[in-house]
Protein backbone atom coordinates (compact mmCIF):
# COMPACT_ATOMS: atom_id res chain seq x y z
CA UNK A 1 0.00 0.00 0.00
CA UNK A 2 3.11 2.36 0.77
CA UNK A 3 4.42 1.52 -2.70
CA UNK A 4 0.92 1.99 -4.35
CA UNK A 5 0.26 5.73 -2.42
CA UNK A 6 4.18 7.04 -3.67
CA UNK A 7 3.14 6.02 -7.07
CA UNK A 8 0.23 8.11 -6.87
CA UNK A 9 2.18 10.73 -5.38
CA UNK A 10 3.94 11.13 -9.21
CA UNK A 11 0.42 12.94 -11.41
CA UNK A 12 2.62 10.91 -14.21
CA UNK A 13 2.91 8.04 -13.17
CA UNK A 14 -0.40 7.49 -11.38
CA UNK A 15 -1.88 8.77 -14.96
CA UNK A 16 0.10 5.90 -16.66
CA UNK A 17 -1.26 3.42 -14.22
CA UNK A 18 -4.99 4.13 -14.39
CA UNK A 19 -4.40 4.33 -18.16
CA UNK A 20 -2.47 1.03 -18.45
CA UNK A 21 -5.20 -0.72 -15.93
CA UNK A 22 -8.08 0.39 -18.08
CA UNK A 23 -6.52 -1.03 -21.24
CA UNK A 24 -5.91 -4.05 -19.49
CA UNK A 25 -9.41 -4.54 -18.58
CA UNK A 26 -10.68 -3.48 -21.81
CA UNK A 27 -8.76 -6.70 -23.50
CA UNK A 28 -9.80 -8.92 -20.46
CA UNK A 29 -13.34 -8.34 -21.87
CA UNK A 30 -13.07 -7.53 -25.50
CA UNK A 31 -15.46 -9.99 -26.44
CA UNK A 32 -18.13 -7.92 -24.80
CA UNK A 33 -17.10 -4.65 -25.00
CA UNK A 34 -16.42 -5.38 -29.15
CA UNK A 35 -19.59 -4.39 -30.86
CA UNK A 36 -18.44 -7.36 -33.80
CA UNK A 37 -16.44 -10.41 -33.44
CA UNK A 38 -12.70 -11.19 -34.73
CA UNK A 39 -13.78 -12.47 -37.73
CA UNK A 40 -16.78 -10.48 -38.54
CA UNK A 41 -16.32 -9.12 -42.07
CA UNK A 42 -18.55 -7.08 -44.30
CA UNK A 43 -16.58 -6.43 -48.37
CA UNK A 44 -19.32 -4.13 -48.89
CA UNK A 45 -17.85 -1.77 -46.40
CA UNK A 46 -14.09 -2.25 -47.37
CA UNK A 47 -12.64 1.08 -45.96
CA UNK A 48 -16.08 2.51 -44.93
CA UNK A 49 -15.89 5.51 -43.02
CA UNK A 50 -16.58 5.93 -39.07
CA UNK A 51 -19.86 5.74 -38.60
CA UNK A 52 -21.55 9.46 -37.65
CA UNK A 53 -23.96 9.30 -34.26
CA UNK A 54 -26.59 11.81 -34.19
CA UNK A 55 -28.14 12.19 -31.05
CA UNK A 56 -29.99 15.39 -32.53
CA UNK A 57 -33.01 14.50 -35.07
CA UNK A 58 -34.47 16.01 -38.11
CA UNK A 59 -36.24 18.12 -35.83
CA UNK A 60 -33.87 19.45 -33.85
CA UNK A 61 -35.01 17.54 -30.84
CA UNK A 62 -32.49 15.23 -28.68
CA UNK A 63 -33.23 11.93 -29.68
CA UNK A 64 -31.40 8.50 -28.39
CA UNK A 65 -28.35 7.78 -30.07
CA UNK A 66 -28.79 6.89 -33.76
CA UNK A 67 -27.10 6.14 -36.86
CA UNK A 68 -27.39 5.45 -40.65
CA UNK A 69 -25.62 2.42 -42.96
CA UNK A 70 -23.23 3.63 -45.48
CA UNK A 71 -23.72 2.28 -49.29
CA UNK A 72 -20.96 2.23 -52.05
CA UNK A 73 -21.17 4.08 -54.94
CA UNK A 74 -19.37 4.88 -57.53
CA UNK A 75 -18.40 8.88 -58.30
CA UNK A 76 -17.91 9.26 -61.55
CA UNK A 77 -16.90 13.09 -61.36
CA UNK A 78 -14.14 11.79 -58.22
CA UNK A 79 -14.32 8.57 -60.52
CA UNK A 80 -13.86 6.81 -57.30
CA UNK A 81 -15.79 4.54 -55.01
CA UNK A 82 -17.51 6.79 -52.27
CA UNK A 83 -19.81 6.01 -48.89
CA UNK A 84 -23.41 8.26 -48.89
CA UNK A 85 -25.54 7.47 -46.08
CA UNK A 86 -28.97 5.77 -46.57
CA UNK A 87 -31.28 8.08 -44.85
CA UNK A 88 -34.39 6.08 -45.20
CA UNK A 89 -34.13 4.22 -42.25
CA UNK A 90 -32.45 4.86 -38.25
CA UNK A 91 -30.87 2.33 -36.54
CA UNK A 92 -30.97 3.43 -32.75
CA UNK A 93 -27.42 2.35 -30.44
CA UNK A 94 -28.68 -0.06 -27.71
CA UNK A 95 -26.32 -1.34 -25.09
CA UNK A 96 -26.66 -5.06 -24.17
CA UNK A 97 -27.40 -5.83 -27.88
CA UNK A 98 -27.97 -9.43 -28.87
CA UNK A 99 -25.16 -10.16 -31.66
CA UNK A 100 -23.30 -12.86 -31.93
CA UNK A 101 -22.50 -15.65 -29.42
CA UNK A 102 -19.12 -14.88 -27.31
CA UNK A 103 -17.78 -16.10 -23.96
CA UNK A 104 -17.38 -13.47 -21.29
CA UNK A 105 -13.41 -14.75 -20.34
CA UNK A 106 -13.67 -17.33 -22.30
CA UNK A 107 -16.00 -18.88 -19.79
CA UNK A 108 -19.47 -17.34 -19.95
CA UNK A 109 -21.73 -17.61 -23.24
CA UNK A 110 -23.70 -15.28 -24.15
CA UNK A 111 -24.97 -13.16 -27.01
CA UNK A 112 -25.16 -9.69 -25.60
CA UNK A 113 -22.36 -7.18 -26.05
CA UNK A 114 -21.68 -4.03 -24.86
CA UNK A 115 -23.62 -1.77 -27.37
CA UNK A 116 -24.79 -2.25 -31.30
CA UNK A 117 -27.69 -1.49 -33.65
CA UNK A 118 -30.81 -3.86 -34.21
CA UNK A 119 -30.63 -5.96 -37.18
CA UNK A 120 -29.34 -4.83 -40.84
CA UNK A 121 -27.86 -1.81 -38.75
CA UNK A 122 -23.84 -1.38 -38.79
CA UNK A 123 -22.10 0.96 -36.59
CA UNK A 124 -17.98 1.07 -36.89
CA UNK A 125 -16.82 3.47 -33.99
CA UNK A 126 -13.12 3.76 -36.00
CA UNK A 127 -14.61 2.29 -39.67
CA UNK A 128 -13.52 -0.53 -41.23
CA UNK A 129 -10.05 -2.25 -43.11
CA UNK A 130 -9.73 -2.92 -46.71
CA UNK A 131 -11.74 -6.40 -46.11
CA UNK A 132 -14.59 -4.77 -43.88
CA UNK A 133 -13.75 -5.62 -40.71
CA UNK A 134 -14.86 -3.32 -38.06
CA UNK A 135 -11.29 -1.11 -36.72
CA UNK A 136 -12.99 -0.51 -33.30
CA UNK A 137 -13.40 -4.57 -32.81
CA UNK A 138 -10.20 -5.53 -34.04
CA UNK A 139 -8.29 -3.03 -31.99
CA UNK A 140 -9.25 -4.54 -28.58
CA UNK A 141 -8.63 -7.90 -30.03
CA UNK A 142 -5.20 -7.19 -31.07
CA UNK A 143 -4.53 -5.44 -27.94
CA UNK A 144 -4.50 -9.01 -26.22
CA UNK A 145 -1.46 -9.45 -28.21
CA UNK A 146 0.27 -6.60 -27.93
CA UNK A 147 -0.03 -6.20 -24.84
CA UNK A 148 0.54 -9.70 -23.21
CA UNK A 149 3.89 -10.29 -25.46
CA UNK A 150 6.48 -8.59 -23.09
CA UNK A 151 4.82 -10.29 -20.36
CA UNK A 152 5.13 -13.86 -21.61
CA UNK A 153 8.79 -13.17 -22.42
CA UNK A 154 9.38 -11.93 -19.40
CA UNK A 155 8.70 -14.96 -17.83
CA UNK A 156 11.38 -16.23 -19.73
CA UNK A 157 14.01 -13.59 -19.94
CA UNK A 158 14.12 -12.92 -15.83
CA UNK A 159 14.48 -16.45 -14.27
CA UNK A 160 17.01 -17.41 -16.91
CA UNK A 161 18.82 -14.18 -16.65
CA UNK A 162 18.49 -13.96 -12.99
CA UNK A 163 19.93 -17.75 -12.51
CA UNK A 164 22.54 -17.34 -14.89
CA UNK A 165 23.98 -14.17 -13.55
CA UNK A 166 23.97 -15.39 -10.29
CA UNK A 167 25.83 -18.69 -10.96
CA UNK A 168 28.17 -16.60 -13.02
CA UNK A 169 29.07 -13.73 -10.32
CA UNK A 170 28.98 -16.40 -7.15
CA UNK A 171 31.48 -18.32 -8.66
CA UNK A 172 33.78 -16.04 -10.88
CA UNK A 173 36.77 -17.20 -11.95
CA UNK A 174 36.98 -19.84 -15.15
CA UNK A 175 33.35 -20.59 -14.65
CA UNK A 176 32.57 -16.76 -14.59
CA UNK A 177 34.75 -16.22 -17.92
CA UNK A 178 32.82 -19.28 -19.90
CA UNK A 179 29.97 -18.21 -19.07
CA UNK A 180 30.21 -14.57 -19.77
CA UNK A 181 31.69 -15.68 -22.87
CA UNK A 182 28.92 -17.53 -23.56
CA UNK A 183 26.28 -14.66 -23.24
CA UNK A 184 28.14 -11.77 -25.07
CA UNK A 185 27.75 -13.97 -27.91
CA UNK A 186 24.58 -14.68 -27.53
CA UNK A 187 23.72 -10.43 -27.37
CA UNK A 188 26.26 -10.60 -30.99
CA UNK A 189 23.62 -12.01 -32.38
CA UNK A 190 21.29 -10.05 -34.84
CA UNK A 191 17.80 -10.85 -33.30
CA UNK A 192 16.27 -8.86 -36.27
CA UNK A 193 17.99 -10.85 -38.86
CA UNK A 194 17.50 -13.52 -37.66
CA UNK A 195 13.68 -13.05 -37.44
CA UNK A 196 13.57 -12.67 -41.12
CA UNK A 197 15.72 -15.85 -41.65
CA UNK A 198 13.00 -17.98 -39.72
CA UNK A 199 10.59 -15.91 -40.90
CA UNK A 200 11.46 -17.45 -44.28
CA UNK A 201 12.28 -20.98 -43.81
CA UNK A 202 8.92 -21.71 -41.62
CA UNK A 203 5.99 -23.37 -43.27
CA UNK A 204 3.66 -20.76 -44.07
CA UNK A 205 1.21 -22.87 -42.65
CA UNK A 206 1.52 -21.85 -39.04
CA UNK A 207 -1.06 -20.56 -37.35
CA UNK A 208 -0.29 -17.31 -35.44
CA UNK A 209 -0.72 -18.66 -32.18
CA UNK A 210 2.09 -20.75 -33.33
CA UNK A 211 3.75 -17.58 -34.69
CA UNK A 212 3.32 -15.69 -32.08
CA UNK A 213 4.93 -18.67 -29.54
CA UNK A 214 7.86 -18.44 -31.68
CA UNK A 215 8.47 -14.62 -31.79
CA UNK A 216 7.84 -14.75 -27.45
CA UNK A 217 10.23 -17.57 -27.37
CA UNK A 218 13.18 -16.26 -29.47
CA UNK A 219 13.01 -12.65 -28.58
CA UNK A 220 13.22 -14.23 -24.73
CA UNK A 221 16.35 -16.28 -25.91
CA UNK A 222 18.15 -13.47 -27.65
CA UNK A 223 17.02 -10.51 -24.46
CA UNK A 224 18.17 -12.80 -21.74
CA UNK A 225 21.93 -12.35 -22.11
CA UNK A 226 22.34 -8.92 -20.74
CA UNK A 227 20.19 -9.01 -18.27
CA UNK A 228 22.12 -11.57 -16.98
CA UNK A 229 25.31 -9.60 -17.14
CA UNK A 230 23.75 -6.98 -15.05
CA UNK A 231 22.67 -9.79 -12.24
CA UNK A 232 26.05 -11.09 -12.07
CA UNK A 233 28.31 -7.39 -11.65
CA UNK A 234 25.18 -7.16 -8.35
CA UNK A 235 26.26 -10.12 -7.15
CA UNK A 236 29.98 -9.84 -7.51
CA UNK A 237 29.46 -6.88 -4.82
CA UNK A 238 26.75 -8.94 -2.55
CA UNK A 239 28.74 -12.34 -2.29
CA UNK A 240 31.21 -10.45 -0.41
CA UNK A 241 28.76 -9.64 2.37
CA UNK A 242 28.88 -10.75 5.60
CA UNK A 243 25.68 -12.72 5.92
CA UNK A 244 26.21 -14.54 2.94
CA UNK A 245 30.54 -15.71 4.30
CA UNK A 246 28.08 -16.66 7.57
CA UNK A 247 25.55 -18.76 5.41
CA UNK A 248 28.70 -20.48 4.09
CA UNK A 249 30.23 -21.08 7.01
CA UNK A 250 27.48 -22.53 8.41
CA UNK A 251 27.52 -24.97 5.93
CA UNK A 252 24.65 -24.03 3.49
CA UNK A 253 24.86 -25.09 -0.27
CA UNK A 254 26.02 -22.54 -3.01
CA UNK A 255 22.52 -23.14 -4.27
CA UNK A 256 20.49 -22.07 -1.34
CA UNK A 257 23.00 -18.95 -1.35
CA UNK A 258 22.47 -18.18 -4.08
CA UNK A 259 18.37 -18.30 -4.37
CA UNK A 260 18.08 -17.41 -0.97
CA UNK A 261 19.92 -14.59 0.07
CA UNK A 262 22.05 -13.30 -3.21
CA UNK A 263 19.62 -13.10 -5.75
CA UNK A 264 16.65 -11.78 -3.27
CA UNK A 265 19.01 -8.36 -3.37
CA UNK A 266 18.68 -7.70 -6.81
CA UNK A 267 14.62 -7.50 -6.55
CA UNK A 268 14.64 -3.82 -6.53
CA UNK A 269 16.61 -3.82 -10.20
CA UNK A 270 14.44 -6.63 -11.23
CA UNK A 271 11.32 -4.99 -10.98
CA UNK A 272 12.60 -1.68 -12.07
CA UNK A 273 14.07 -3.60 -15.29
CA UNK A 274 10.87 -5.79 -15.92
CA UNK A 275 8.50 -2.47 -15.80
CA UNK A 276 10.92 -0.73 -18.62
CA UNK A 277 11.40 -3.90 -20.74
CA UNK A 278 8.25 -4.07 -21.09
CA UNK A 279 7.91 -1.28 -24.05
CA UNK A 280 10.69 -3.18 -25.91
CA UNK A 281 8.73 -6.33 -26.08
CA UNK A 282 5.86 -4.70 -27.07
CA UNK A 283 7.31 -2.61 -30.02
CA UNK A 284 9.48 -5.34 -31.24
CA UNK A 285 5.84 -7.36 -31.51
CA UNK A 286 4.48 -4.64 -33.38
CA UNK A 287 7.31 -3.70 -35.68
CA UNK A 288 7.88 -7.90 -36.61
CA UNK A 289 3.57 -8.13 -37.59
CA UNK A 290 4.14 -4.51 -39.19
CA UNK A 291 6.60 -6.36 -41.56
CA UNK A 292 4.74 -9.62 -41.74
CA UNK A 293 7.17 -11.42 -39.67
CA UNK A 294 4.87 -11.45 -36.75
CA UNK A 295 1.10 -11.78 -36.16
CA UNK A 296 -0.71 -13.21 -39.86
CA UNK A 297 -3.82 -12.23 -41.02
CA UNK A 298 -6.95 -12.22 -40.05
CA UNK A 299 -5.88 -12.91 -36.79
CA UNK A 300 -5.06 -9.19 -35.33
CA UNK A 301 -2.41 -7.51 -33.36
CA UNK A 302 -1.48 -3.66 -33.28
CA UNK A 303 1.62 -4.28 -35.16
CA UNK A 304 -0.09 -6.28 -38.25
CA UNK A 305 -3.08 -3.74 -38.24
CA UNK A 306 -1.39 -0.51 -38.69
CA UNK A 307 0.63 -2.37 -42.06
CA UNK A 308 -2.25 -1.09 -43.83
CA UNK A 309 -1.60 2.62 -42.62
CA UNK A 310 2.00 2.53 -44.64
CA UNK A 311 -0.13 3.61 -48.09
CA UNK A 312 -0.08 6.71 -48.17
CA UNK A 313 -2.97 7.19 -49.84
CA UNK A 314 -4.84 5.27 -46.49
CA UNK A 315 -2.93 8.36 -44.33
CA UNK A 316 -4.77 11.06 -46.37
CA UNK A 317 -8.08 9.55 -47.15
CA UNK A 318 -8.29 6.74 -44.22
CA UNK A 319 -6.62 8.24 -41.00
CA UNK A 320 -8.94 6.15 -38.72
CA UNK A 321 -6.34 2.97 -39.78
CA UNK A 322 -3.69 5.17 -37.71
CA UNK A 323 -5.61 4.21 -34.28
CA UNK A 324 -3.43 1.02 -33.81
CA UNK A 325 -0.15 3.05 -34.02
CA UNK A 326 -2.12 5.77 -31.49
CA UNK A 327 -2.75 2.79 -29.05
CA UNK A 328 0.89 1.69 -29.18
CA UNK A 329 2.15 4.95 -28.43
CA UNK A 330 0.08 5.54 -25.42
CA UNK A 331 1.50 1.72 -24.34
CA UNK A 332 4.63 2.56 -24.26
CA UNK A 333 4.43 5.79 -23.02
CA UNK A 334 2.65 4.64 -19.93
CA UNK A 335 5.34 1.76 -19.25
CA UNK A 336 8.14 4.37 -19.86
CA UNK A 337 6.53 6.57 -17.17
CA UNK A 338 5.21 4.26 -14.66
CA UNK A 339 8.70 2.80 -14.89
CA UNK A 340 10.71 5.91 -14.15
CA UNK A 341 8.41 5.93 -11.13
CA UNK A 342 9.50 3.23 -9.97
CA UNK A 343 12.81 3.32 -10.75
CA UNK A 344 12.64 6.43 -8.53
CA UNK A 345 10.94 4.74 -5.52
CA UNK A 346 12.92 1.43 -5.22
CA UNK A 347 16.60 2.81 -6.19
CA UNK A 348 16.96 6.90 -5.02
CA UNK A 349 20.12 6.96 -5.55
CA UNK A 350 19.02 6.95 -9.44
CA UNK A 351 16.94 9.68 -9.12
CA UNK A 352 19.52 12.08 -7.53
Amino acid sequence: MEFIRKIFKDKFAAAAFVVLALLYLIILFADFLAPYSSTYSNRDLSYAPPSKIYTINENGKPSLPYTYNYVRKYDPYLMQTVFKQDRSKKYFIKPFVKAEKHKILGIIPTHRHLFGVENGGEVHLLGTDINGRDVFSRLLFGGRISMTVGFLALLIVFPIGLLYGGISGYFGGIVDMLMMRFAEAVMAIPSFYLLIILAAILPSGMTSVQRFALIVVILALIGWAGFARVVRGMVLSVKQEDFVQAEKVMGASSLRIILKHILPQTTSYVIIAMTLSVPSYILAESGLSFLGLGIQQPDASWGNMLKEAQEFMNILYRPWLLAPGGLIFIAVLSFNLLGDAVRDILDPKSHG
